[in-house]
């Protein structure tokens, strides 16, 4: 069997106005912010993700999987838990969830500290968002790559 080549790896953090996405390098070190998906429906919102995915060569998906405080569920985890399985069946791809506890909050943080207005804290906060959940997965990734 011939090794294939690296694919990247698309981060998306899910909410229902806009979708923060980020990706990969080809070796699965670094991720990269890009432009924020505006939701507009489930047609052009698969549409641009599908641009996206051909693209970068993206060969996963890891999304943002939003549970309470104390580890439970609530909507929406159902919501992104059902997308997820949308994405699945769409891009025939494996999709992580990946726990994203307070990822926005450490965005928020990051993007204050770099003094941006709220303006513009506003349109980077899920781009920022994605960054930090890729380079969490890609992180436990190495650490357990590293442990066998």
């Amino acid at each position: 069997m011939e090794a294939s080549s690296p694919t990247r790896i698309l981060a998306i953090d899910y909410g229902s106005r806009r979708m923060g996405l980020a990706v990969s390098d080809p070796l699965g070190i670094t991720a990269q912010g890009l432009e924020t998906l505006e939701r507009k429906n489930k047609r052009a919102d698969f549409a641009r993700l599908e641009k996206t995915v051909r693209e970068y060569g993206v060969g996963e998906i890891v999304l943002g999987y939003p549970l309470r405080m104390t580890g439970e569920e609530g909507t929406q985890s159902q919501k992104v838990a059902a997308f997820a399985e949308r994405l699945r069946e769409h891009f025939q791809v494996p999709v992580h969830l990946w726990d994203e506890r307070l990822t926005s909050a450490e965005a928020n943080r990051i993007l204050r500290e770099a003094e941006l207005s709220i303006k513009k804290r506003a349109q980077a906060v899920d781009r920022m968002a994605a960054v930090l959940i890729l380079q969490a997965f890609l992180q436990a990734r190495s650490n357990r790559a590293a442990a066998t």
